[in-house]
């Protein structure tokens, strides 16, 4: 069998073992250390250093942390985009509070403005308490920042961007997971830099990356004793952990050139083959890391499915995956409201997430286009 062509794995930079061997010999195996400064520091850096950075042990704990910080409590609503992964959801309801899905529009696939400001009005006529919108980057995109936000700001409802899959994606210059009150970014293995795990949270406060890493830490108070007057969490990034962000964000530009080449790939292998679109920036204000490349197989016209595609390519050991399926359509979530069409729903049905590694070959690349060919 041919060797496997993973969707996103994980591409070391060489370094990472430096930073990582300095935790040892420093004895800061802990969730305290110098590579956990340092890896904060790199990405305040990159994000623009406007904004605080807190390293946490995943984005998802980021996501839940910037719920507590915005007092998001049992019976509250908080509205999320329904296109993404079941994660930006999840911490809704560790908080007691209920999801409030929102379809997609189909230029970035990320939340629509039209249905956002619909369901906030009809949430607010049904006396309901909005206290945050959950905004997603999908699979790196920006979603319509100005328009989105526009609305938010209308209603003085305060905005958590999801960009796990963000990071070196941008909207106008500025850096994705910087616009709203509290950002959120992944570094899962299969991200485009990993520590292995963990995530980040982006704030815009020195207090309130004080108050998160007080969280973060069991909420422990000042005192010589264990005394705890606030309910805390165990979710701080270990130092070892750290150092391999250290070493992975010092070829982070590096990572990003290389995800967007083959998106210029799949541009050029689908160029003639009608009925397939290529999911891209809708204009130059969009600037996306292309974390995953994917596309969208009309079937009327190709006479194919993104299921035939995905199997193709299987039967040739190369991964592939369906969009994520809406939140809205789970069986989790079933049954909580969702404003919208049937955008979402279409994607999902039509849509293929293709193989997107930094560390994918020129070999690796003519076998994905020798599976495209024979499909289609």
């Amino acid at each position: 069998m041919n060797q496997r062509i993973w969707l996103s794995s994980p591409h070391l930079s060489g370094n990472e073992m430096k930073y990582i061997h300095d935790a040892f010999q420093k004895n800061w195996i802990t969730s305290i250390g110098d590579n956990i400064n340092g890896f904060e520091e790199d990405l305040k850096t990159y994000l623009g250093n406007n904004h605080q950075v807190i390293a946490l042990n995943s984005c998802t704990s980021a996501l839940h942390l910037a719920l507590v910080m915005l007092g998001v409590n049992k019976d509250d609503e908080v509205i999320c985009q329904s296109m993404t992964f079941s994660a930006s959801a999840n911490p809704i309801v560790y908080q007691g509070a209920k999801p409030i899905f929102i379809d997609s529009e189909p230029e970035t696939w990320n939340i629509c403005p039209i249905a956002l400001e619909k369901a906030i009005k009809d949430r607010i006529e049904k006396g309901k308490t909005l206290k945050a919108i959950i905004t997603v980057h999908l699979y790196g995109m920006p979603y319509k920042i100005d328009e989105v936000h526009a609305v938010a700001d209308k209603y003085d409802i305060p905005i958590i961007e999801d960009a796990a899959e963000a990071l070196g994606s941008s909207y106008k210059g500025l850096a994705a997971g910087t616009f709203g009150h509290f950002g959120t970014i992944s570094f899962n293995g299969n991200k485009i830099i990993t520590t292995s795990g963990g995530g980040a949270l982006v704030c815009q406060t020195q207090e309130d990356k004080d108050k998160t890493v007080f969280l973060a830490t069991q909420a422990r108070d000042n005192a010589p004793h264990y005394q705890h007057s606030n309910i805390g969490y165990n979710y701080r990034m270990s130092n070892i952990v750290a150092g391999i962000g250290r070493g992975q964000i010092e070829v982070l530009n590096h990572r990003v050139k290389a995800r967007r080449a083959m998106h210029e790939f799949y541009l050029e292998v689908f160029n003639e083959i009608e009925g397939v679109t290529v999911f891209t920036e809708p204009s130059s204000d969009f600037y996306s890391n292309h974390w995953l490349s994917a596309i969208l197989i009309d079937e009327k016209i190709t006479g194919k499915t993104r299921e035939e595609l995905r199997l193709a390519f299987l039967e040739d050991n190369i991964e592939s995956r369906p969009l994520w399926k809406p939140m809205h359509l789970q069986p989790i979530f079933a049954d909580f409201p969702y404003y919208g069409g049937n955008v979402a729903e279409e994607l999902f049905e039509k849509g293929l997430c293709l193989p997107s590694g930094s560390n994918l070959t020129d070999v690796d690349r003519l076998r994905i286009k020798a599976v495209i060919d024979k499909t289609f």
